[in-house]
């Protein structure tokens, strides 16, 4: 009860000085959490969310990242950790003191890992796991009546690694692959009480994910999807404003779609369609309900009836 407590109170005085920088947005305008702001993907979903007009929570650990997004106009910085309950519970409790209800929901907070499992240490597998699978798992189901008395969204970042897999990539993998899972349960669960769910399942962008992995003691290893060798420095790729983009379109375009996959090339499209292609075959392949190539292709066409037309 101590730390409930002493979080509270740690966050009162963040939230009160930043809120003295910022000029009061009005009640209508909606509210969106997103875990993980500090940096890359988090932080341009912030910016971008922020500069439409949105009003954002913005989510972090260290005290310099929250002084620097309680600046941005349309941002309340908020202290928290998805590893830790008592953070959690006190930026409820923040949000809720805030008056402007909780439209939106990014679980956008993750870490990268790299090894075999044999290799792996243990506590880097449970810190994995507690970040990028029982993190968003906590936050939604803390938010989610608030999220609910909204009728409002709650957008899970993915990766197209939840798709993928590779030698050297096994846990990040794993726990991304359960954010695929997590998505399609939560959207039934929530779908009859009003809230939609999806998932942004971004490719290689310029982010600090890698870099913070070697900080732990991980090094980078093997090549990505698109064919590069693993790196802790990212900036040869693009950055991630394409995700931030789709995150906005998930959160509030009329008619969201259940999973966006946001990729910087072409290649990557290919690499991650046919890992699917070549998932259907081999569930289909050698048992006694195998569906001969005419009834695949019927149930293909029928699938992309639905679809939306291709975008530029």
């Amino acid at each position: 009860m101590y730390r409930v407590g002493a979080a509270i109170l740690i966050l009162s005085v963040t939230t009160q000085v930043v809120a003295e920088t910022q000029t009061p947005a009005p009640k209508n305008q909606k509210a969106v959490l997103v875990t993980g702001t500090s940096t890359g993907i988090g932080r341009k979903i912030t910016e971008k969310l922020a500069a439409d007009g949105y009003f954002v929570y913005a989510a972090a650990r260290k005290d310099e990242d929250l002084k620097a997004l309680g600046a941005i106009k349309n941002v309340q910085a908020v202290r928290l950790d998805v590893t830790k309950p008592e953070d959690i519970a006190a930026a409820v409790e923040t949000i809720k003191q805030g008056g402007r209800g909780l439209y939106g929901l990014v679980n956008n907070a993750g870490i990268g890992t790299y090894g075999t499992f044999a290799e792996m240490k243990p506590e880097e597998f449970d810190l994995v796991m507690a970040v990028n699978v029982y993190g968003p798992y906590r936050m939604t189901k803390a938010f989610e009546p608030m999220i609910v008395a909204e009728k409002g969204r709650i957008t899970n970042i993915g990766s197209i690694s939840g798709i993928l897999a590779s030698p050297s990539m096994g846990a990040y993998e794993m726990s991304k692959h359960a954010i695929e899972a997590f998505t399609d349960s939560l959207a039934q669960q929530l779908v009859e009480l009003g809230v939609t769910v999806n998932v942004v399942e971004p490719g290689n962008y310029n982010s600090g994910i890698a870099k913070n992995a070697v900080k732990r003691g991980v090094e980078p290893k093997g090549t990505s999807a698109s064919g590069r060798p693993r790196t802790a420095d990212r900036s040869m790729y693009k950055e991630p404003d394409e995700v931030a983009e789709a995150v906005e379109k998930a959160l509030f375009e009329p008619s969201p779609k259940r999973r966006y996959m946001v990729v910087p090339d072409q290649h990557e499209a290919e690499v991650t369609i046919r890992k699917q292609i070549e998932q259907l075959v081999q569930l289909n392949e050698g048992q006694p309900y195998t569906y001969d190539r005419e009834a695949l292709v019927k149930m293909l066409d029928e699938a992309l009836s639905q679809a939306r037309p291709r975008t530029k």
